[in-house]
């Protein structure tokens, strides 16, 4: 089923030959309009063409491929933004179409390696990995979920290489994503990670960065690599941004930004939501002055996450807030064409939830070495420390029964399986935040070590869990009816009242 839904040979062809010409033509393309609105219109034929195959074939709900083409669509218009703006240098703009779009969007990677995964082990690897090679921070963020600050909590730069390396020659990966930690503020054995770009220059790294760090030195070697983006961290405008990442930080942010249009680096906002921040977060104030007046080309939004430093679970977003968010998401999404993606609200351009090394998904691995499902789920059953140091790869860490586990339950919830769609809900698709009961079942089953204290103490704590398992059935009651109305197409209301 899965190589149904890439597209037709033909179609695959010539967009990637559109593409292969597009990099070519890359030093003159925002002048070119006839060519650049041929490469626009044959990429959303392409993605018609795979929503119709998805629809027909019966694999996924035609509301879930709406919405998948919808972002697509949205993906495709910001890149075209990008470059007739002039937002991209040279390297970043051969880049974006080389490495992000023909060969991570298009094709996921080395499918060489990835097929020979697949013979080893019956499914396709993930697309990505997720690494916070350091703990190191200038910034103490309240609620931070990393619980970031010391700089003695790092990988050793040859096991960074390597982890790199190993994924990208066993996973296929060539899409890579930095958290932290503060990427920048990771140094060892003399290097730091626009070296890492430098050392996999076929690879695309997102970097999520509070954007303190960025200095003019920093904007123009991103410029000259082509292969890095950061992701500049904001909860909104300045009251809210100061408010949790302390004072004077908000004014850091927009020196940041103001450097990378500059050099003409691409770089996108990641947005956390909390209570107090989730009904403006995306309004249009929002909107205008980071996507307009600051060329922001992306949004990732994260929900406050109830683990880390200090987790309370006062600072989650009220299951109505949650509701609002997701519809005011899909409305930037498809009344601006802006790229943005919501990791709990928007599980149906996923297909559920990605983590645990799942194909299409990812594994993440932290400071210590240890390797988890996600960096909001820190248990772990392995650490790459000593997978490395006994011969072993990143394939025999996926084989964790505790990672099997999760992708059981992915699997059971509906992923590859339209046939769960009756009983899943992708509108609350974590297994941590939004079906606790079931997470805890899993964990109690294998028995993965918590990454650092705050988790520990996080799974001990009764009243954690049933404040967790509370907010679930509260969020269930919300977002159900939307789901069976708009995705699976019964009667009732849709969630407003």
């Amino acid at each position: 089923m899965g190589a149904r839904l890439r597209g037709s040979p033909t179609s695959r062809f010539a967009v990637n030959a559109g593409i292969n010409l597009l990099i070519h033509a890359a030093p003159v393309l925002g002048r070119v309009q006839p060519l650049r609105r041929a490469a626009v219109r044959m990429a959303e034929r392409y993605l018609q063409e795979m929503s119709q195959i998805g629809i027909e074939s019966g694999f996924r709900l035609r509301a879930v491929e709406q919405d998948r083409y919808d972002l697509g669509v949205a993906l495709v218009s910001t890149i075209e933004r990008a470059i007739v703006g002039d937002r991209l240098s040279l390297a970043t703009r051969r880049t974006v179409l080389r490495t992000l779009v023909r060969d991570n969007l298009m094709f996921h990677g080395n499918w060489e390696a990835k097929e020979g995964f697949r013979q080893r082990n019956g499914v396709l690897p993930p697309d990505l990995m997720l690494v916070s090679p350091g703990k190191a921070c200038n910034l103490r963020c309240v609620g931070c979920y990393a619980d970031s600050g010391n700089d003695r909590e790092k990988l050793a730069w040859t096991v960074l290489e390597q982890l790199i390396g190993d994924a990208h020659d066993h996973f296929g990966n060539r899409f890579f994503v930095i958290s932290g930690g503060e990427p920048l503020a990771y140094h060892s054995e003399g290097r730091g990670i626009l070296d890492l770009a430098e050392r996999f220059p076929d690879s695309f790294f997102l970097m999520y960065s509070n954007g303190t760090l960025i200095d003019d030195a920093v904007a123009q070697r991103m410029a000259r690599l082509g292969n890095v983006t950061p992701a500049i961290s904001v909860e909104g405008m300045r009251e809210h941004t100061d408010q949790r990442r302390g004072a004077g930080v908000f004014d850091r942010i927009l020196a940041a930004m103001e450097r990378l249009r500059r050099e003409k680096v691409a770089f996108g906002i990641s947005l956390t939501a909390t209570k107090h921040n989730s009904d403006e977060l995306l309004s249009e104030e929002v909107v205008d002055f980071f996507f307009r007046q600051q060329g922001a080309l992306y949004a990732w939004i994260f929900h406050y996450m109830p683990i880390g430093r200090s987790f309370t679970l006062d600072l989650l977003p009220t299951p109505e807030q949650r509701v609002r968010l997701w519809k005011r998401t899909w409305e930037v999404i498809r009344e601006h064409r802006i790229f943005l993606a919501d990791f709990w609200n928007m599980a149906t351009v996923t297909d559920g939830c990605i983590s645990a090394g799942r194909e299409g998904g990812y594994l993440c691995v932290d400071w210590n070495g240890a390797v988890t499902p996600c960096v909001f789920m820190p248990y772990s059953p392995a650490n790459v420390n000593k997978v490395f140091a006994s011969g072993g790869t990143m394939e025999d860490v996926w084989r964790e029964p505790f990672f099997a586990g999760v992708r059981s339950w992915q699997k059971g919830y509906g992923f590859h399986d339209p046939t769960k769609s009756e009983k899943s809900n992708w509108l609350m698709a974590c297994p941590i935040r939004d079906h606790h009961r079931d997470l805890r079942q899993i964990l109690m089953e294998h028995e993965p070590d918590p990454a650092d204290d705050n988790a520990r103490q996080a799974l001990l704590d009764p009243e954690y869990a049933a404040g967790m398992i509370a907010y679930d059935d509260a969020l269930e009651d919300l977002t159900g009816p939307i789901w069976d109305k708009q995705y699976l197409g019964k009667n009732g209301h849709d969630g407003d009242d």
